[in-house]
């Protein structure tokens, strides 16, 4: 495999979702659309380059998301005449991903600590952007190592572990949340083993879970999503994890498309169902899953697949990006503050800062 072509990739792994060159001018990014038979990185130079990455799934993973959003604003900082050019440019990536809270929390954080006060200097406006853009990608690969060591105690040695999506490395600055729990079990010298969801209509899990997976030599076999029910009646399952792109205050988890019907069997067959996310991904002024807007994506990722037409023409299709899993069908959620079990807005409101 062609290994990140950066000379000190954040990541930490020999693939990187998202990185900033060294001369803070140039985005690499990786082509998730090609994987797994491609490995294809980019150089991107213009911020409205990101924002079209992050809306066409070139990126993709909400703590991934938020880190390619930071290194936009960066790049916007150095074209940008102006504060409010600057904000706007934040209002537009904040637009190309609704669900995912990753994206606005970091284009947030971005405004905070560079917009004020606004530099006429440029070299040293793109200086702070950078340096802050940084320490998010940092920190999130910290989180996600943090949310690796305690969810420790709930993985059993020998364990037969579903996910659903990528909730990996590629998913978010590096290591990954979710698969953060296979990496830490495997890295402690438990054997696991992984049934990924195929995850229609991107197939995240059939290209991208799997080959993570198989890159680190961890067992991985990809089933049917309408398989995993029928998995969790026949064979003993010992947990289901999944990552988030956004929880609200009550608990409720809004993931990819399909997490709920998998939380929904997992709850009829008594298998514990985890979900693991930084916190950056927890949004206490959302008060339940009812409001938590959901993506509407276009039609012919439902209908095409691969360069061919599945549907017949002129039958429409829905394609949500994402649903709603109640918080009472979830087991905990492994952030890198704690644990909260079951997650509840008592339990989320102590890991608060």
């Amino acid at each position: 495999m062609t290994r990140v072509p950066h000379p000190a990739p954040i990541s930490g792994a020999n693939f990187s979702a998202v990185e900033l060159m060294p001369d803070n001018a140039t985005v690499l990014l990786l082509d998730q659309r090609r994987l797994p038979t491609e490995v294809k990185y980019y150089e991107l130079h213009q911020g409205a380059e990101v924002a079209t990455a992050i809306k066409d799934m070139w990126v993709r993973g909400a703590p991934a998301i938020g880190v390619a959003a930071a290194y936009g604003m960066v790049l916007a900082a150095r074209k940008a005449n102006s504060l409010q050019e600057w904000r706007g440019f934040g209002a537009q990536l904040v637009a190309t991903r609704p669900t995912a809270v990753n994206l606005r929390w970091a284009v947030e954080r971005m405004l905070r600590a560079v917009g004020e006060p606004w530099t006429s200097d440029r070299d040293s406006r793109v200086r702070r952007a950078a340096d802050e853009a940084r320490r998010i990608h940092t920190e999130d690969v910290a989180a996600n190592k943090r949310i690796g060591e305690l969810s420790a105690e709930f993985v059993p040695d020998d364990a037969l572990i579903i996910t659903h999506c990528n909730a990996g490395a590629l998913a978010t600055g590096g290591y990954g949340t979710a698969l953060a729990v296979v990496r830490a079990a495997h890295q402690a010298g438990k054997r696991v083993r992984v049934l990924a969801c195929e995850t229609r209509p991107w197939l995240q899990g059939a290209r991208l879970t799997a080959w993570e997976l198989h890159q680190d030599g961890i067992d991985v076999e990809i089933i049917c999503d309408n398989n995993a029910a029928a998995t969790l009646a026949r064979e003993k399952v010992s947990l289901c994890v999944v990552g988030a792109d956004r929880i609200a205050k009550s608990g409720d988890v809004a993931n990819k498309i399909g997490t709920y019907s998998l939380a929904i069997a997992a709850k009829y067959h008594g298998c514990p169902f985890f979900v693991a996310a930084p916190w950056s991904t927890v949004d206490l002024e959302c008060p339940d899953g009812s409001v938590i807007p959901i993506e509407q994506r276009a039609q012919s990722e439902v209908t095409w697949i691969g360069g061919t037409q599945l549907g017949p023409e002129g039958v429409a299709a829905r394609n949500p990006a994402f649903d709603v899993t109640p918080a009472v069908l979830i087991t905990a959620l492994f952030t890198e503050r704690g644990v909260a079990k079951p997650p509840n807005a008592e339990t989320l409101s102590r890991l608060a800062p």
